[in-house]
């Protein structure tokens, strides 16, 4: 396919995603210099189709980018009225009381809002500053020149299964920039190509990941209560993984519920979409669902590593933004803030870059600037946490973790300096002969629902004669490594039925079904083996969200 002459495109910066990250940089690039011709190349069908997030969003990113936004008519309306924290039992229910969390852990003045809908909105503003919006365009190869980037291929489209061109081929084009700005969200392919061409990690935790999968329900407007918030702990997880769930009220009757689990769990039979099922079982949650409707479904990695595990972040030409840079705090469950802040970092030093000539070199001012303002006063003071849950398990990180973010912000320092991650999450999977099978119940039908279900609630599609976009290294290993060692956990990490193990009159074999991928990239990050690798599909194809 290298043989292929594609039309090229030359643009100041070329954007690669059309999330927070990527938007909030486009519109300070044309903030700054409305001559700079900037571009934002989006894979999902639309702005906001690709987009979920909890979310809670603390409003101090978009008051730095467009201080006017609620003039302007961003979807930002719902503030938090109320903040619930329980720690759950099978039956039952203990509430934290709000007095001893650190003040960084309050939602008031915070925003229950739809990613999605504030993606779209700032499209909007985007386009109307005159950058250029390309949706249903996937960025899949990095264009090189020498050892910088210098751009990327986008939108080929019409490939065979078997990767040949078809009577439909669309080579896609080479949009180049002086700059190219990779937004692509949790272990986007092309920052794993150049995070790993680089060596970006050098020096830094691995990062961790935990899956987030969320619902939107609408309920009983007796039960609703716009602007509560509500995040859980415990049960049904228990001391089988990390994570916990979230419950926001928004508006027109509508509820958020979503549930995470850690992914550096080791039972290899752990099943976390069917422990996000059984959480809604519980007397609390399923007495405010019942009578209600689920209206959406979607699933999707988030990083978990915090402060120390953000690789380095520029390179020749390329700078990484957001969740593909890991910005995400932990404890307040909120990474758009810094994801926007990231960009309008990453824009100011590139804009100041092209000025001066320098056109092409590595970005160490928004390096620098990541480090030492903003995101790092908000990552650093919880940089603890998640390794304390990790090594020691929920209760103890509640009482250690909250001590450390309280004497990092009264005295801006931890007693515990710098704790470490150790293993990547695919290598914390432990052996199946060390674990029992988990017996999970079945869904009911009304409050719970199986995987192939929920997934025609994401509204997936995939171009079934396209080539499969999830790449094994080895096709053997499936079955002789990952089902021997480890009943082939693929079948159940998975939150959309992607990945099968089938008896046959030969044995056992492994089957993709890429058509229910919701690109949340679990599979890249959790496969024991490591044997997975995720990429874009054709243009526009993945999952359809609507207000996620």
């Amino acid at each position: 396919m290298s043989e292929i002459e594609r039309e090229s495109m030359d643009y100041d910066v070329v954007i690669v995603g059309g999330g927070p990250s990527g938007l909030s940089a486009a519109i300070r690039l044309k903030q700054i210099d409305p001559d700079l011709n900037v571009v934002v190349l989006e894979k999902g069908s639309e702005i906001g189709a690709h987009i979920l997030s909890g979310a809670v969003l603390d409003p101090c990113g978009l008051d730095a980018l467009i201080p006017d936004w609620k003039e302007k008519g961003a979807p930002v309306e719902t503030e938090v009225k109320k903040d619930n924290f329980y720690i759950l039992g099978p039956a039952g229910h203990i509430r934290i009381p709000n007095w001893p969390m650190p003040p960084l852990m309050s939602n008031h003045g915070k925003y229950i809002v739809s990613m999605a809908n504030v993606c779209r909105w700032m499209a909007e503003q985007a386009e109307e500053l005159g950058v250029e919006i390309f949706p249903g365009m996937a960025a899949s190869q990095i264009v090189w020149d020498g050892n910088r980037v210098a751009g990327v291929v986008a939108g080929e489209m019409g490939l065979e299964s078997d990767g040949t061109p078809g009577p439909n081929y669309e080579p896609g084009m080479e949009l180049r920039g002086k700059y190219v700005f990779l937004s692509e969200g949790v272990r986007g392919s092309l920052a794993k190509e150049v995070m790993a061409k680089f060596d970006l990690s050098k020096g830094h935790c691995p990062q961790k990941f935990g899956l987030g999968m969320k619902e939107i329900w609408e309920i009983d407007p007796a039960k609703h209560r716009e602007g509560t918030v509500t995040h859980t702990m415990g049960w049904p997880l228990g001391g089988n993984a990390g994570g916990g769930s979230f419950i926001y009220h928004l508006e027109n009757n509508q509820v958020f519920i979503g549930f995470v689990v850690h992914l550096n769990y080791e039972n290899p039979y752990l099943y976390p979409y069917m422990e996000f099922q059984r959480f809604k079982h519980h007397p609390m949650v399923a007495e405010l669902l019942e009578g209600g409707k689920r209206v959406a479904y979607g699933a999707r990695a988030i990083s978990e590593g915090g402060w120390q595990s953000i690789p380095k972040l520029v390179a020749p030409g390329v700078a990484l933004l957001g969740c593909s840079a890991g910005l995400v705090n932990v404890p307040r469950i909120k990474g758009n803030h810094n994801a926007m802040l990231s960009g309008i970092a990453a824009a100011e030093a590139a804009a100041a870059a092209i000025k001066a000539g320098r056109e092409g070199d590595e970005l160490t001012a928004y390096e620098a600037d990541l480090r030492s303002g903003p995101i790092a006063k908000d990552l650093k003071k919880v940089r603890n946490v998640k390794p304390m849950w990790s090594h020691w398990g929920m209760i103890p990180s509640l009482i250690l973790g909250g001590l450390d973010m309280w004497t990092n912000n009264l005295f801006g320092f931890s007693l515990f300096g710098t704790l470490k991650h150790g293993k990547n999450d695919a290598a914390h999977t432990g052996e199946a002969k060390n674990f029992k099978p988990i017996d999970y119940p079945k869904p009911d039908g009304k409050i719970s629902f199986d995987r192939l279900t929920n997934v025609a609630f994401s509204f997936t599609n995939h171009e079934e004669s396209q080539p499969c976009h999830l790449k094994l290294k080895d096709p053997s290993i499936p079955i002789s490594v990952n089902l021997a060692k480890y009943a082939e956990p693929a079948q159940r990490y998975c939150p959309a039925g992607v990945y099968e193990v089938l008896e046959g009159d030969n044995g056992p074999r492994f089957q993709i079904n890429f058509q229910n991928c919701v690109h949340c990239k679990t599979c890249d990050i959790k496969d024991p083996s490591q044997n997975i690798t995720w990429t874009t599909p054709q243009g526009g194809d993945g999952p359809n969200y609507p207000n996620m």
